[in-house]
């Protein structure tokens, strides 16, 4: 296991900046994900990590030592990218070998590496297949294996279920996560897809244009987010966002009225799960909409619902409700399940 330092790193492609001065500490042993929408510089950063990009500023540290002109096959690190990139010609046993013996490996060490990652990922059945004989998920897990077979104090992950279909992503998501439990080893994640950061990190990164926006557990980022772009990004449906103005004491929301808020005033936003949301019975602390669409989902029932003003808000409830469109309903929540961010998008953390 590895610990891994990134002390103001950054990354420019002919001038031009992608990576901003990041400062982030990957502890001995745990999953981090890196997560954000395409283009935020994830998969850069895990590049630099994995010695495959040159840094432009800054230092990485693997280990205690710094690596920034250590190639990448002295950095003591296994990478599992999108592609399988398995050769087609070879069986799953020397697709798993090729690389050990390379490296002119003893072959009772190749053989015993081997069977541990055959075994490892429940793949012995299939080690004299040929690629073309694998299934989407078998090849991801021969993949892995030729990772695992290094033995490495680091594992770094590019995007590996996105090829897979919703099913294999799941049962995939299940397999590295027990994975990661039996190993132990130090593993840095990227993907676009917040659902698959919440299922399996121990902490979860969140990049926006090259930015690392907040850092910690999936409760911590769901439960506080640290500004708008957090709270928008992680959380499958996404957190409602409500405009309001705040005169001291109190919000102004527009449909829901005042909502009890001491110590902020001016432009304010208000985040609400669709969770949090309740349907109930018009009074003068609900707002009015109208069901435009009805998503059912067997144990819950999401439900969009267009205010008078115009927007419209996404609410949950249990899979035996009977809304359907056209219906007219009556929305509200309680004031400590609301998040709270000021004109700037920063977290404001109400008084209790």
């Amino acid at each position: 296991m590895a610990s891994v330092t990134l002390s103001e790193v950054r990354k420019a492609y002919s001038g031009f900046a992608v990576i901003h001065g990041i400062d982030l500490e990957v502890q001995s042993g745990e999953f981090l994900v890196l997560v954000g929408p395409s283009g935020c510089g994830k998969s850069t950063l895990l590049r630099m990590i994995a010695g495959l990009e040159e840094i432009t500023d800054g230092t990485i540290s693997i280990a205690d030592r710094i690596v920034n002109d250590l190639p990448a096959s002295q950095r003591n690190l296994s990478m599992v990218f999108q592609s399988y990139a398995l050769y087609p010609h070879m069986s799953v046993r020397k697709n798993l070998a090729f690389g050990l013996s390379n490296l002119r490996m003893p072959k009772d060490e190749i053989q015993r590496r081997v069977a541990d990652a055959a075994r490892i990922l429940q793949i012995e059945e299939l080690l004299e297949r040929k690629p073309r004989q694998l299934s989407g998920g078998q090849k991801q897990r021969v993949a892995i294996g030729r990772a695992i077979v290094r033995e490495p104090q680091l594992f770094l992950f590019d995007e590996p279920l996105s090829n897979l279909d919703a099913e294999l992503r799941v049962q995939m998501r299940v397999e590295l996560a027990g994975l990661y439990n039996r190993l132990g080893t130090t593993m840095i994640y990227v993907t676009h897809d917040q659902t698959e950061a919440m299922t399996m990190a121990t902490r979860i990164a969140v990049l926006n244009k090259g930015n690392l926006e907040q850092i910690g557990t999936p409760y911590e980022l769901y439960n506080a987010p640290k500004n708008l772009f957090v709270a928008s990004f992680i959380g499958s449906p996404k957190m409602n966002l409500l405009s309001g103005k705040a005169t001291g004491n109190k919000i102004e929301l527009p449909g829901f009225g005042a909502l009890a808020f001491v110590g902020a005033a001016g432009e304010m936003t208000v985040g609400v799960r669709p969770e949090h949301l309740s349907i109930g019975e018009p009074d003068g602390r609900r707002a009015e909409g109208t069901v435009t669409l009805v998503e059912y989902l067997g144990s819950e029932v999401f439900i969009y619902v267009a205010l008078i003003d115009g927007q419209t808000l996404l609410a949950q409830a249990p899979g035996n409700a009977s809304y359907k469109r056209g219906d007219k309903v009556h929305l509200s929540f309680r004031g400590a399940d609301a998040h709270f961010f000021d004109s700037k998008g920063l977290r404001i953390e109400a008084p209790r």
